[in-house]
């Protein structure tokens, strides 16, 4: 996704400078094959993310020895923004919380894709946020760059946010649609592995963790309740059967792992669990890698946001969205 980012960048980079004035150099780059490096002037990505740069080694000059710690880096790079997309820990949101805090402590604008600061920080990054006058965005957090928290934040004033339903998941929903297709459930997850759609390991999407943080981060965001991931009631699909799920769809009620949450008169009530939808319901529509999320506000009884097959670029597009966000009003060039 990285890569995809930076070429993202590099073919908008005239309408970022002639529509939006923002000009921009990347000063830093940091991954667990490439180690930290930084050059104030400038990095040519081309070097490091064009063909074949990860199968060669780094000429020594491109990095920087001295740098073997997230904030030593930022310093080295200088950087106005951080662009921020390690993987989900679901335990704690590290390393990615104290990354942000990093670069919120330094000065920078902070844009993640990663949802655990959100769920374990949110309050504590936000509050920072404001008082160092950066911001903390995160739109390719859930349904990828769909603008969901800036469409609520930025253009739905004084709406009261009730509750939401959705599917938030693209690997269970690959899983399903291939075991309705006549795979077992073993060979729909080897077929969503094969595609680049499962992980390796796949358990926080079986056990429907990744859509616990993503309802956990809408929950805190848009509706304002510190809800916990273990206020969330939590099944995944493991248990559903090749021949559950296509007698399911027969009958015209196909399962779907379907996210809630709902305003009580105290807090907010929320679960993850595989359910059987009618097929006259828009969520029942919904296959392969495509995401639906259904809110239910006090103005807007029913608004709902589609997202058809995603790959690589929309999530990409969340962050560039973001970025220009943080910084459309800043006209000098801006290093990332």
């Amino acid at each position: 996704m990285n890569r995809t980012l930076v070429q993202l960048l590099e073919n908008r980079a005239a309408e970022l400078r002639d529509r939006y004035g923002i000009a921009y150099r990347i000063t830093g780059i940091a991954s667990r094959r490439l180690g930290w490096i930084a050059d104030p002037n400038e990095i040519d990505t081309s070097e490091v993310c064009g063909a074949g740069a990860l199968a060669r080694e780094l000429p020594r000059t491109s990095r920087n020895a001295e740098v073997n710690n997230v904030r030593d880096w930022l310093a080295s790079a200088q950087a106005d923004v951080l662009f921020e997309a390690t993987s989900l820990k679901v335990e704690n949101g590290e390393p990615a919380v104290d990354h942000i805090r990093a670069a919120l402590e330094t000065g920078a604008h902070a844009i993640t894709a990663n949802k655990g600061p959100i769920v374990h920080a949110y309050e504590e990054l936000s509050s920072l946020a404001d008082a160092k006058r950066r911001r903390f965005l995160f739109e390719s957090t859930v349904m990828d760059g769909v603008p969901i928290f800036a469409l609520f934040r930025e253009n739905l004033p004084c709406i009261h946010l009730r509750g939401f339903r959705g599917i938030l998941n693209s690997t269970t929903n690959v899983i399903l649609s291939g075991m309705e297709e006549g795979l077992s459930f073993d060979e729909s997850l080897a077929k969503a592995q094969q595609i680049g759609i499962a992980e390796t390991d796949p358990s926080n999407d079986i056990e429907g963790w990744d859509a616990a943080v993503k309802v956990a981060a809408l929950v805190r965001v848009l509706m304002d309740v510190p809800i916990r991931l273990e206020d969330i009631r939590r099944e995944g699909i493991g248990k559903l059967s090749g021949e559950a799920v296509r007698l399911a769809r027969k009958d015209g009620r196909p399962y779907k792992l379907v996210c809630r949450a709902q305003r009580t008169t105290h807090s907010v009530k929320a679960s993850v669990r595989p359910e059987q939808v009618p097929l006259n319901d828009p969520l029942a529509r919904v296959a392969g890698t495509s995401s639906i999320v259904y809110f239910e506000t006090d103005v807007f009884p029913g608004l709902a946001i589609t997202e058809n097959n995603p790959g690589l670029e929309a999530t990409a597009y969340g962050m560039l969205a973001d970025f220009i966000r943080a910084v459309k009003e800043t006209s000098q060039a801006t290093s990332i």
